[in-house]
């Protein structure tokens, strides 16, 4: 018999950088957060789906309309809106002209990037800024609707100003973050996180989106 080989020597474990740490609790962070408002969302417009099919079925069958489902709507609109603008930030979908964007050195890709996050950040505290003064108008006023209803304007103008915090407050999250990278000289992740979608990017989410369905109609089946 041969002699038994030596064990291997224990492999030290090491603790994980800082970074990695700090990169994998703002992408759970994000997650999170994407995933509750995407929830209010579909939420909200579910609810105003069920409210139409109700006023259309009074209004065919008993000749009787609830007189609210258009100001319903509207008050729909502006809210979901508001988390249409967070929603698009973070899935990095908000339009960027970057005709010329590739044909600079990454350097300066990275400080066009930062350049706009920044003025998003500041672009989303300006709007709260003047959304707070009509609010403050509504509220002083008692203004409300020119509907049947007369529904106090305070109430759907506090949810649509709270749409707008969000979206300032995630705009400012990201332009922090943004800065870190920059003065930390991270440039790839900066690159990776704020860069404009490229075509490869959106095939890969549309293949990886398909790869998900056939999935789950895989599993369902």
């Amino acid at each position: 018999m041969s002699p038994a080989a030596p064990f291997d020597p224990p492999i030290p474990l090491t603790p994980a950088a800082p970074g990695a740490v700090t990169t994998s609790q703002a992408t759970s962070l994000k997650d999170r957060i994407e995933t509750i408002l995407a929830m209010v969302f579909g939420g909200i417009f579910i609810v105003f789906a069920f409210v139409v099919s109700i006023e259309t079925l009074c209004r065919k069958l008993f000749n009787f309309s609830l007189q609210g489902a258009d100001e319903l709507g509207g008050y729909a609109l502006a809210v979901g809106s508001t988390i249409a603008f967070s929603l698009a930030l973070m899935g990095r979908c908000h339009i960027r002209v970057d005709v010329f964007h590739e044909r600079f050195s990454r350097r300066w890709q990275a400080l066009l990037n930062w350049l706009s996050i920044v003025w998003l950040a500041l672009f989303g505290l300006f709007i709260v800024y003047v959304a707070f003064k009509v609010l403050a108008d509504t509220l002083e006023y008692g203004s409300t609707a020119q509907t049947p209803w007369a529904t106090p304007l305070i109430w759907p103008q506090s949810v649509w100003y709270v749409g707008l915090v969000v979206f300032a407050l995630v705009a400012s999250g990201y332009a922090i973050r943004a800065s870190w990278l920059l003065v930390g000289g991270q440039i790839d992740a900066l690159l990776k996180d704020f860069s404009p979608k490229s075509a490869k990017d959106e095939l890969k989410e549309e293949l990886d989106d398909l790869s998900q369905r056939q999935a789950t109609t895989g599993v369902s089946s």
